[in-house]
């Protein structure tokens, strides 16, 4: 079965295809004694031989097992019954099968100095550059909370882009901010350019730059970024209970379909919603808290706002509202006024 690469060219280069040599599946192993088909054929591994199960002739010695062999090969850390090393890393190029030198030696320091030696002479050409650019993403992804799948994503994304040189003369730390922010737009998790900008610390315009030329040359499934993708971390983060989230989402899914913040960015939607559902819910928070978290200056929050309460009626249906649970005694006369 072949592996499906991951994020192809939109145009892939043509390559010369030379004929490669494959076995011929259709020749059999017959016992030249008895000639039974289909063969019943016995591999004993205790003495080594290939023995034909109808008449017991030996076909072939000294044979490999290549069975697992229960056998430990720890000194003092427990069993370890296995004859192999660790999972092959596939965002590493090359065989990954070289011998490691242990760093602990009782305290000498011999072993830490020959470990680095070792690593220095048998280091891949470029690995180096993927393993620190793995680091990088690593801890960036964990710095705003980014799920384990977005940062392998974003690993994957580089990698291949290192592969392909897609993006030469650009810089490591532009190329890496667009894999971030295409990782978080493939798996629908919202992030804004602004946050990007401020953890990478990469200008805007170079981001999009990056972003514009993967897209076009990488066949990638992203997605726009809604406001309801943004409403569980802004509302997390102004310390709001879960209902008033709900409430919002469902604000937010309302003004869409009525049209009401046609052409605002998701960002200053969610903004808005969340500044009218506070005071519905009398958890009031201010403009600056709000634009604070969400990235946005307080007039366009009011901007929005103020087109929001004028369409309160049509938005907020206070009667299926108030039936819900922790929705009692709610009214628009507890709204801001814009």
């Amino acid at each position: 079965m072949a592996s499906v690469i991951p994020f192809p060219l939109r145009e892939p280069q043509q390559k010369e295809t030379s004929q490669t040599f494959q076995p011929n599946l259709n020749v059999t192993l017959v016992c030249p004694d008895c000639r039974v088909s289909p063969p019943q054929i016995v591999e004993e591994f205790a003495s080594g031989d290939l023995v034909c199960g109808d008449c017991g002739l030996v076909l072939g010695d000294r044979i490999i097992d290549t069975r697992s062999e229960w056998r430990t090969f720890a000194n003092d850390e427990g069993d370890d019954p296995s004859r192999v090393g660790a999972a092959a890393n596939p965002l590493l190029d090359g065989n990954q099968l070289d011998t490691v030198i242990s760093r602990r030696d009782g305290g000498t320091g011999a072993a830490k100095d020959l470990n680095k030696v070792h690593g220095r002479a048998t280091a891949v050409k470029g690995e180096r550059n993927l393993v620190q650019a793995y680091k990088e993403i690593s801890a960036m992804c964990d710095s705003i909370s980014l799920s384990k799948l977005v940062s392998d994503t974003t690993k994957q994304l580089y990698k291949r882009v290192e592969d392909e040189k897609l993006l030469r003369g650009k810089s490591s730390d532009a190329i890496i901010a667009a894999c971030i922010f295409i990782a978080c737009r493939q798996e629908k998790v919202g992030r804004t350019f602004r946050e990007i900008c401020a953890l990478t610390r990469v200008p805007k315009k170079e981001i999009g730059r990056c972003y514009k030329s993967l897209q076009s040359k990488l066949q990638t499934s992203t997605t726009i970024m809604n406001s309801e993708d943004l409403m569980s971390r802004f509302c997390s983060n102004l310390q709001l209970t879960n209902y008033v989230q709900k409430a919002g989402i469902d604000l937010v899914k309302r003004a869409k379909e009525l049209g009401t913040l046609a052409g605002k960015s998701p960002i200053s939607v969610a903004a808005a919603c969340i500044y009218l559902v506070s005071y519905l819910y009398r958890q009031p928070k201010s403009t600056r808290d709000i634009a604070h978290v969400a990235g946005v200056s307080e007039v366009t929050i009011k901007s929005a706002y103020k087109t929001l309460y004028a369409e309160r009626e049509n938005l907020l249906d206070l009667v299926s509202l108030r039936a819900k649970a922790n929705g009692e005694n709610l009214s628009f006369d507890d709204l801001a006024l814009p």
